[in-house]
């Protein structure tokens, strides 16, 4: 004799009866009704978080280093060379910080602004605004080692 039972008819129907029931109740949770969607506060939801307004019927306001003056390095300073020394990026020697400009400041100043013309390091050149003048370039060098103890003269 084996011992073995024999499956009879009626067990089929309990095994599949739990998932038949979850799955009819999570279709019926489906067909709930929802909520509608308020356009005007997913509007207000995926606005971005800045905008850009341009003027075009005004003329630029012309900045006192454009006025045909001597440019002016901090000017200079702020709108190129501040990107990276301000903080010290890729290693920058940080405006003001005296022990990390000692030894640039002994260079002397051709040194340094035939240095910042070429690029050195991670610096592109001319701090990476190409259409900085020699003359330009010279003036925003002397304002930056001058704010760490040097006593330059860009004229």
């Amino acid at each position: 004799m084996s011992n073995t039972r024999i499956k009879t008819a009626s067990a089929q129907p309990r095994r599949f009866a739990l998932p038949v029931l979850v799955l009819l109740v999570a279709v019926l949770a489906g067909c709930s009704e929802q909520a509608p969607v308020d356009p005007e506060k997913t509007a207000t939801l995926i606005q971005p978080e800045a905008r850009v307004a341009l003027n075009m019927d005004k003329p630029a306001e012309e900045e006192p280093a454009d006025a045909g003056g001597p440019p002016n390095g901090e000017t200079i300073y702020k709108k190129v060379c501040a990107a990276c020394h301000a903080s010290g990026v890729a290693g920058a020697p940080k405006e003001g910080d005296a022990a990390a400009w000692s030894d640039r400041i002994a260079q002397g100043l051709d040194a340094m602004v035939t240095s910042a013309i070429n690029g050195k390091g991670a610096m592109p050149p001319r701090g990476g605004n190409p259409s900085l003048s020699d003359e330009e370039m010279r003036h925003a060098v002397v304002y930056l080692l001058n704010t760490a103890g040097g006593e330059f003269s860009a004229e």
